[in-house]
């Protein structure tokens, strides 16, 4: 974005903690990707070194792939154009070819947006606190002097296509072939699911597995004609489900835009949550960490996920850790604690075979597994791990957040509860039959509202008291 005044480039309105996201022709340019891409290499130092560059299917990302490898190789590095590729596909990429990456996505966003997600060699992922800002400054100053300087050695650019090594090494992680038969309805929303699904699950490059897959809207369209690729929000998931029902199907899959995240429905068409996909995957992987030698598998769930996830994790042997929301914590906390899987109520799940990153379609790929080695259809097959009932997030537009908490604190205070302060404010009841937490956007006017309990009429009278007094 420049400044009419001064025609200085100030590139915080698109520079955001964990990636970049602007508006194509605003905010986010051609120009300001070359001056991305040459301020990555020197922020990193990967002079000399392969660095890989892919995009989604927004009508911007061909140009903008092309600008940031410009940049890139200017800078001495030797780019690698992976072309079309989903978000988990670039994080496969950087893993398994140990090089750093960029990929160009704004992932559920609107049409006019476009952004990129940026990792280190090993997937390692790169945030405001590790280069982020440093890469925004240098690329700033670029810009302003209206010149990248030209390395000694000029970079190289070559092309790689990673779909075939990504759905074969997922395929080594999950063997579905010896799966009962199933009918798996997928809808990609227009965006990179619809590339990765056949080449993952079906038939397109690997020999075939025993699924019959119903596509919807797998045309890779960056307009997004049919709907949002925002699976989260539920509207987004109405064709899904209605085609479900339609087919017979046991199993529907909804992913967003860059096909990071995956929703699942059972065979009637509800939503199975994503706190029961955590517990799910987090069952087998527990079961194959033991059977592997490990003693007691760690497994990190978020703050906000269904509190039947750390009952579960114990009772099959493994030691739940609780972390703030936002995948840059959830990784940093894989690392360190050597985590096998870690799972978020937004439906990001992460595993260590995939460097920490996360990938919906190889939770997708676990969740096939579980429904294919038993005979029971999903919706049995889900209940077992959702005991409790949810709100679901629920936001109210509110000026002063600090005070309309303040308040709900006030009106609790008295009763047998605990607060907590990890990340926003979760209020427990003792006896443990109901929790909500109260968490404030960083980036909008919104108080965010996530609350459990052990049955339908308690969860809707605790929902009910906090929104009254929170809108009151």
């Amino acid at each position: 974005m420049t400044s009419e005044q001064n025609n200085t480039f100030d590139l915080s309105a698109s520079f955001k903690a964990y990636d970049v996201r602007g508006i194509v022709g605003e905010t986010i340019s051609a120009e300001i990707v070359t001056a991305v891409g040459a301020a990555f290499v020197d922020t990193l130092g990967l002079a000399g070194q392969t660095v890989l560059v892919g995009g989604d299917m927004r009508p911007s990302s061909p140009e903008f792939i092309k600008a940031f490898a410009d940049g890139a190789s200017r800078r001495g590095a030797n780019v690698q154009l992976l072309d079309l590729i989903s978000t988990d596909e670039l994080y496969y990429a950087c893993g398994a070819l140990n090089a750093a990456g960029a990929t160009f996505t704004a992932s559920h966003n609107p049409a006019q947006y476009n952004g990129i997600k940026m990792a280190k060699a090993g997937a390692q992922p790169i945030s405001s606190e590790t280069g982020l800002k440093e890469i925004q400054a240098l690329a700033e100053q670029y810009l302003n002097e209206a010149a990248i300087p030209a390395a000694e050695t000029q970079g190289t650019v070559a092309v790689r296509d990673v779909l075939k090594d990504y759905s074969a090494y997922l395929r080594k992680l999950v063997d579905l072939s010896g799966s009962r038969p199933l009918k798996v309805v997928v809808d990609a929303g227009n965006g990179m699911a619809g590339l990765t699904t056949p080449a993952v699950l079906g038939d397109a490059l690997l020999p075939a597995l025993p699924f019959e897959i119903v596509p919807l809207y797998f045309e890779l369209d960056g307009s997004f004609p049919n709907h949002p690729a925002n699976p989260l929000e539920p509207e987004n998931l109405r064709d899904l489900q209605a085609a479900v029902v339609k087919h017979g199907a046991d199993i529907g899959l909804a992913f967003d835009g860059d096909a990071d995240r995956c929703f699942v429905v059972d065979e009637k068409g509800e939503p199975v949550s994503p706190s029961a996909i955590t517990g799910m995957v987090a069952r087998r992987e527990i079961a194959r960490a033991k059977a592997g030698g490990e003693d007691v598998p760690v497994i990190i769930h978020n703050l906000l996920t269904s509190k039947a996830v750390p009952e579960l994790i114990e009772e099959d042997g493994g030691r739940p850790v609780r972390t703030r929301v936002g995948h840059s914590f959830i990784k940093a906390v894989m690392a360190e604690e050597g985590a096998v899987f870690g799972g978020e109520h937004s439906a990001h799940f992460y595993f260590r075979d995939f460097w920490n990153a996360d990938t919906g379609m190889l939770a997708a790929m676990h969740v096939l597994a579980a429904l294919g080695e038993q005979d029971g259809p999903l919706s049995e097959l889900g209940r077992q791990y959702e005991p409790y009932v949810s709100s679901g997030e629920i936001n109210s537009e509110i000026e002063d957040k600090a005070a309309a908490i303040e308040r709900v604190r006030a009106d609790f205070e008295g009763e047998d509860i605990e607060i907590d302060h990890m990340d926003g404010s979760t209020f427990s009841a003792k006896d443990g039959s109901w929790w909500f937490n109260l968490r404030p956007s960083n980036t909008e006017p919104f108080l965010r509202l996530n609350a459990e309990a052990k049955d339908a009429e308690t969860m809707s009278a605790v929902r009910d008291r906090v929104l009254a007094i929170v809108r009151g």
